[in-house]
């Protein structure tokens, strides 16, 4: 079963690919935020996504599901 906090629901692997791939990693990212709730985040994310996308990827490579760098 996937966890809460993979993209959509989907797998981890699945996940993975979306997050490599920056376009997807931004639109996922932006459109999570705004799901949870996280509009300043969702807001940040639209911005400012790009300068944190790699940070996101390496966390998620490490520990094994979206890691949110922006939980605000």
């Amino acid at each position: 079963m996937a966890k809460k906090s993979d993209y959509f629901g989907l797998g981890y692997v699945v996940s993975l690919i979306l997050a490599i791939i920056p376009v997807t990693a931004w639109i996922c990212g932006i459109v999570t935020r705004f799901q949870e709730g996280k509009i300043v985040a969702g807001i940040i994310r639209i911005f400012g996504g790009w300068l944190i996308w790699i940070l996101d990827l390496v966390f998620m490579i490490i520990s094994k599901h979206i890691f949110r760098l922006l939980n605000v």
